[in-house]
């Protein structure tokens, strides 16, 4: 407006003013200047009025183009198919080089424990192909992260030029499309654990989003002690599968469970069959008693009521000297990959953070592995001690016995840090879930459709991608942190909500113009408000 009412005034300075005289100015010319003084101010208005509607047409033609120019996308310096390959051979090396250095690092261990340390440096022995089987699992999980995130960046980019917009319904289809590449895992076993996972985590978000805008939230949500709890239910559930339906666990979960504790498959078996009145298998029993230092006074009953501690921990006739064995056992056995989960990732992950300080990195890497281990091998001894206890005073099995037993030994978690019981509860829960799903289906209150879990997985990332990236605060430091590590690209929030009429993006526009110099003196203030709004500030990331 004030660059139309200086050109509606200078209209007015163009004209010949009329020459002052001394002398008094006629009736009639008087009546003459009023009414040309009047022509000239009818005219300089309809020049204004001409103006303001070649400024509102312009203003239109503007936001017209606003809505048919598609938002520019964030990589500027290449293409939107290069930048999604370059994405995914990215992510595909780092994942690749995840699994292989986890794998390689469990092998040393093995050979240490041999105390064959000279084949420490022999590559046959190390790396060979016999030894260390890692290599298709090793690109499965390299084409999974690695083929999600380039198909993400492809499709973010297809979306925004296709609907010439930005919005978060791009980020939730790009998710569920991309999550497809849940399909490099040939396991349904492992695909289904994976989606429950992340589930969990999408609740999680959306629990969280739902408590800040103050529209939801649980009873007990305050409590210091909660994640602990989710983790004891969780556990419960687990231990029960284990000992009374282990066919619902996957098979790699079975088999980390059973070399982890201290009992031996066929008397948990013969304590499956004496829970459920079904005969207990005699033969099977009395072979591993028999090897084993159990005492041949020993009496092996077809129906028995319980199985008895002498024939859980035959080596030993002392449960406290039992459960210590176990605790102890478990440690030496679990220490080489605590240490190898807290170390690799570490490493692949914050490389230039480990070459900068190493021996801290390996401080902090044993450190944590010393804490995880004891966590577990107390969760384990605790477990068998409930069971010794149950046994001491009671007469007849129970399968509820291992439910409750699982609950207790939850207990230890309280030996993790504050921030890892959370993320622990959240990692048991889906294998509780997976166990539970089996059950249900099983026993056919949920219909068995195939593929659901990929349909699930897919759901999911959708989800997770939106909390992602436009209310990031809603999840997890931890797991914000490792999905923005492996997008392997900066993903920022979403710009301003572009609800704004075309005057002021106008007279924006102009002031920008107008004021170069104190958008340059500002600099420093900018800067530091970005870095407070960017992702990248956020500690962990």
């Amino acid at each position: 407006m004030a660059f139309l009412s200086k050109s509606a005034f200078s209209s007015f300075a163009k004209s010949d003013p009329p020459s002052p005289s001394p002398h008094a100015t006629p009736p009639d010319n008087n009546n003459n200047n009023n009414s040309s003084a009047e022509d000239r101010l009818r005219e300089a208005e309809d020049r204004l009025r001409e103006a303001i509607e070649e400024l509102q047409r312009k203003q239109r033609r503007s936001l017209r183009g606003l809505h048919q120019c598609a938002p520019p996308c964030e990589h500027a310096d290449e293409s939107c198919i290069a930048h999604a390959i370059g994405n995914l051979c990215q992510t595909f090396l780092l994942s690749y080089g995840v699994r292989v250095g986890i794998g390689i690092l469990l092998r040393a261990f093995k050979l240490a424990r041999r105390q064959s340390y000279s084949s420490l440096l022999d590559l046959k022995q190390l790396v060979s192909e016999k030894d260390l089987i890692v290599r298709e699992e090793a690109c499965r999980i390299g084409l999974l992260f690695g083929g999600f995130t380039g198909s993400y960046h492809l499709l973010r980019c297809s979306l925004r030029k296709f609907r010439k917009k930005e919005t978060p319904f791009n980020a939730i289809l790009a998710g569920s499309v991309a999550g497809l590449s849940i399909l490099a895992l040939d396991d349904p076993s492992r695909r289904r654990t994976l989606a429950l996972y992340l589930l969990a985590r999408l609740g999680q978000c959306a629990y969280n989003s739902a408590k800040s805008k103050n529209k939801f939230h649980l009873w007990g949500s305050h409590w210091s002690h909660g994640d602990s709890l989710l983790f004891a239910l969780a556990c419960s559930q687990v231990m029960y599968a284990f000992v009374m339906r282990p066919e619902s666990l996957p098979k790699s979960y079975q088999d980390f469970i059973q070399k982890t504790g201290p009992v031996a498959k066929p008397i948990y078996k013969a304590v499956r069959d004496s829970c459920r009145g079904s005969p207990v298998d005699v033969v099977s029993l009395s072979a591993y008693l028999s090897n084993s230092k159990a005492s041949s006074s020993l009496k092996i009953q077809e129906f028995p009521s319980l199985i008895p501690c002498s024939m859980i921990h035959p080596d030993t006739n002392s449960c406290l000297q039992h459960n210590a064995r176990a605790a102890s056992a478990t440690f030496r056995k679990t220490f080489p990959l605590y240490f190898s989960l807290t170390f690799v990732p570490f490493v692949v992950l914050r490389l230039q953070k480990f070459l900068e300080n190493p021996a801290r990195t390996c401080w902090l890497a044993v450190k944590g592995a010393v804490r995880s281990t004891t966590f577990l091998s107390s969760f384990v001894g605790i477990f068998q001690g409930v069971i010794c206890l149950h046994r001491k005073v009671a007469v007849k099995d129970h399968k509820l016995v291992y439910w409750l037993a699982g609950g207790f030994a939850a207990l230890s978690v309280l030996l993790e840090k504050k921030a890892r019981r959370g993320e622990l509860a959240l990692y048991v829960l889906p294998r509780a879930g997976d166990s539970l799903w089996y059950i249900l289906v099983n026993r056919h209150f949920l219909p068995d459709i195939k593929n659901a879990e990929v349909a699930l997985f897919c759901l999911c990332m959708g989800g997770i991608m939106y909390y992602l990236e436009h209310e990031p605060d809603t999840m997890a430091p931890f797991l914000r942190g490792i999905i923005r590590r492996f997008l392997a690209s900066r993903i920022t929030n979403p710009p301003p909500s572009a609800n704004r009429n075309a005057s002021y993006l106008y007279l924006q526009s102009l002031e920008a113009a107008e004021k170069p110099k104190l958008l340059h003196n500002s600099n420093d203030t900018e800067d530091s408000a970005s870095e407070k709004l960017n992702l990248e500030s956020i500690p962990g990331l």
